[in-house]
């Protein structure tokens, strides 16, 4: 008879610009709570000191003009011993993630720089498509990605509002986190 997997913390650790990326992580967070584990859902600009205990990590961070927040970089490097002890994984938040051979960890440009800028890795990385929203945009933010949705064949109507998330590729990486090994190499 097998024994059922004892019940596991993990910690989603987020940065987002317009609330996408919190509402990919709510997603993630009911997805491992159904699978019976805790979860602690926290912003980036909110993590307490010390992080809480945690046996699985989750950070998630969008990208707003090429680039993923500093303080995500800096948080994974001031946390890369803790990480490297445990199953960890990082997805990325872009619109350039909307189009097929741009949507993996292997061939997101912005997945990929950020990552080699790192001296930590994840066990697990993706790329999630985000959310474009013209009108809940600053006029300034609006003009921009207007300006670079035209340059990549994107749309720029700006009333559009375009949800471009995979939610079957999010609820499947919650399950491939889940499968991740530890350092004792219990599921």
């Amino acid at each position: 008879m097998d024994l059922p997997a004892p019940s596991e913390q993990v910690l989603i650790v987020y940065s987002t610009t317009d609330g996408h990326t919190r509402k990919i992580c709510q997603r993630l967070q009911q997805g491992i709570e159904q699978a019976q584990h805790t979860v602690q859902l926290l912003s980036i600009s909110a993590l307490p000191e010390p992080l809480p205990s945690f046996d699985r990590i989750i950070i998630g961070a969008s990208v707003r003009y090429g680039k993923h927040s500093k303080a995500v970089g800096e948080f994974m490097e001031a946390h890369k011993q803790l990480l490297m002890a445990k199953p960890a994984a990082f997805f990325s938040v872009n619109l350039v993630g909307r189009k097929p051979q741009k949507a993996s960890a292997d061939t997101n440009p912005y997945l990929k720089k950020f990552l080699l800028a790192l001296s930590w890795r994840p066990a697990l990385a993706t790329v999630f498509a985000g959310r474009l929203d013209y009108p809940s945009y600053f006029l300034s933010d609006r003009l921009l990605i207007r300006l670079i949705m035209w340059m990549t064949g994107g749309p720029t109507d700006p009333a559009t509002v375009v949800e471009y998330t995979d939610w079957k590729k999010v609820d499947e990486f919650g399950r491939k986190v889940l499968a991740l090994p530890t350092p004792t190499g219990r599921h």
